[in-house]
């Protein structure tokens, strides 16, 4: 299902460095021993860093670059301490440590606690500072700094607690000698903190939009984000209320890399699980699943905040006693474009449309033993890393230290197309398989000629194969789309997206899936300010609120049927039909330039039918353009008495 790339191996990337670097200070020609070597952070620049247990009983902490693929020696400890969470600033002067408590004796910290913090000099080695001795562990997190500046006198610092609070630690820094640079009294760090957030039930950091959310629960479920800013002034941008089961969360616990773990005193009894998905063209889904106690179900939820609105699916995990119960299942939420994944290991994997959530045909669900990611590892050791101008997911295998990027593959997307009754594609779910396919294949994938080619062949060799939609036309609407949507992010509530809408009575199969329930639910009553990312999405949101209040406001085939066989029945172009085309330039080129502080689209301002009528014909003469292209080049000739009579119903 997945197309994957091995971005990052920690043995062979790291380890091999660590082992001869092992070899020098031992004075071998090769360390034999072995390195307990453990992934710590991956910071916004790409920077992975780690640590290892050495030979001469120290722990060190390094930097491999992604950029130059060297390796980079940041700090030794004179002993092996046990490091939970570590973050590096951007200038490589100071470095901030969690230590995890040792209760064996003599290699006790001090102060005695569970977790002792340290903000320590590295560049060059001078000081180190106990930010906190604690008795809950704590992640560490630099804010990233953009400065034209040679030199920055300042660094900023997040701690996060399991106890539920965050706090921002502003370290000053001075130069001495003119090069060195050191913490300016460090005794006075405690008195530049700034508590950020407290009772927390969940957090999650992103780093890539230095972003945190976090959630609270007075008398209701609150997601809030509070963005950070160049300046590193902070401000709450999102409130969104959500409606979670009694008791989620027992009680923060940070796990591996994430920010957003969470952990209960008993481990057969799994609660709920977040993740926060954004991509920059001004979407934002926020996934969470839920247990159903006793049932072979799994629940799960998708808010699309862009789209104002949430989804819900309650997926049959079967009958099977030997199964394990849904309360000790959870699935990975993996975004993928405009697309989010959701992967429950040997049971299935939702590709769930994330643009266009009207009906699930235009999702691809797929279920079975042999539904799997690629990756060779369980799903319970995989940590999903997310960057939002990213259009692929990253994900981790904590167990291996590898890193991949992964994309939908256009190869096994094909095969669905192309296949009849497999194990995969049995006959009863074949075609909202196909039609989900066909539209990712079209719309997410891109303007790939080979890829396109492809399609058309197959197109071509099933004309009149399928009963339950129209192939040729779901072709056109979504290349149309594709093309519309690469010019005008707008666009997506105007024009068609698929040829099913405008049916009379859509086929049974393509309204549902067996084994899958889905309940949608309007108006997510989200609060949202700032500039950026955040002025989109309200834009979007806004725009969804007044679209679904007007009736029917896509544009539909049937509605311009009479002015279609007008047009049609004209033998050549008249001056009224060039008219109306010009005028369906303006009134598309308008849809760009609608404001929140007027609440109106400017499609919408005049006379509904009339420029639907306009978008209609327009979108018609170049769905009859396509196909004939189409068609024609990829077997000239041979299909031309086949064409429907009117393209786009």
């Amino acid at each position: 299902m997945l197309k994957l790339k091995q971005k990052f191996d920690l043995h062979s990337d790291v380890v091999s460095d660590i082992l001869r670097k092992e070899a020098s200070v031992c004075r071998v020609k090769e360390y034999s021993g072995t390195v307990d070597t453990q992934i710590l952070n991956i910071e916004r620049d790409g920077g992975i860093l780690y640590s290892w247990k050495g030979a001469t009983g120290t722990t060190r902490i390094g930097k491999y670059d992604s950029n130059t693929k060297q390796n980079k020696l940041l700090y030794s400890f004179d002993k092996q301490v046990c490091v939970s969470s570590c973050s590096l600033n951007k200038e490589e002067t100071l470095l901030a440590v969690s230590l995890a408590q040792n209760t064996r004796g003599e290699e006790r910290l001090s102060p005695i606690s569970k977790c002792l913090t340290l903000l320590i000099e590295i560049h060059p080695i001078n000081n180190t500072k106990v930010l906190k001795a604690v008795d809950c562990r704590v992640k560490v997190q630099f804010l990233h700094q953009e400065t034209d500046r040679r030199s920055v006198l300042e660094s900023h610092l997040l701690l996060l607690t399991e106890d539920g609070y965050v706090d921002l630690y502003h370290v000053l820094l001075t130069k001495q000698e003119g090069y060195r640079v050191v913490m300016a009294n460090p005794e006075r760090l405690p008195k530049t903190v700034e508590r950020i957030a407290e009772d927390l039930s969940w957090v999650q950091w992103d780093g890539h939009t230095q972003r945190l959310y976090c959630l609270t629960h007075k008398d209701k479920f609150l997601l809030r984000c509070v963005q950070f800013y160049l300046s590193h002034s902070c401000e709450t941008v999102m409130e969104l209320p959500l409606e979670l089961p009694a008791n989620p969360f027992y009680t923060v616990k940070f796990v591996n890399l994430g920010f957003d773990h969470y952990h209960t005193e008993k481990p057969e009894q799994e609660l709920v699980r977040m993740k926060v998905f954004t991509n920059r063209i001004g979407s934002m889904c926020v996934c969470y699943s839920q247990p159903l106690k006793d049932k072979q179900e799994l629940m799960y939820t998708v808010v699309l905040v862009h789209k104002d609105c949430s989804k819900t699916f309650r997926v049959s995990l079967g009958s099977d006693q030997s199964q394990q119960k849904a309360t000790q299942l959870h699935p990975l939420f993996i975004p993928m474009g405009y697309y989010i994944l959701v992967y429950l290991q040997d049971y299935f994997l939702h590709c769930i449309n994330t643009r266009q959530q009207e009906m699930l045909c235009h999702s691809l669900f797929l279920s079975g033993h042999d539904v799997d990611l690629g990756l060779q590892c369980r799903s319970a050791n995989v940590t999903v890393l997310h960057a939002e101008e990213e259009s692929c997911g990253n994900l981790l295998d904590l167990a291996s230290g590898k890193i991949h990027s992964a994309e939908l593959s256009p190869a096994y997307l094909l095969q669905i197309l192309r296949s009849d009754t497999s194990a995969r594609c049995p006959s009863g779910k074949a075609d909202p398989q196909r039609l989900a396919a066909l539209h990712c294949l079209l719309v997410y994938m891109g303007n790939d000629p080979n890829l396109e080619l492809k399609i058309i062949e197959w197109l071509c060799d099933n004309v009149n194969a399928l009963e339950s939609f129209d192939q040729i036309q779901e072709f056109i609407l979504a290349s149309l789309y594709r093309i519309s949507y690469e010019k005008s992010l707008s666009l997506d509530k105007v024009l068609p997206y698929s040829s099913v809408f405008d049916k009379k009575e859509v086929p049974v199969c393509l309204q549902a899936i067996p084994g899958v329930l889905c309940t949608t639910e309007l108006h997510t009553e989200a609060v949202l300010k700032g500039k950026g990312f955040w002025t989109e999405l309200q834009w979007n949101t806004e725009r969804t609120k007044y679209l679904d209040a007007v009736p029917n406001p896509r544009y539909r085939p049937s509605q311009i049927q009479a002015d279609w066989d007008k047009w049609r029945s004209e033998t050549r172009p008249s001056s009224h039909m060039n008219h109306m085309e010009e005028n369906t330039k303006k009134v598309l080129s308008m849809v760009d330039t609608w404001c929140l502080d007027k609440k109106l689209v400017p499609l919408f301002q005049e006379e509904d039918h009339q420029q639907r009528v306009l978008i209609g014909l327009d979108t018609a003469g170049q769905s009859s353009r396509m196909v004939r292209v189409s068609l024609h080049v990829s077997d000239p000739g041979s299909h031309e008495e086949s064409l429907p009579a009117t393209p786009t119903r």
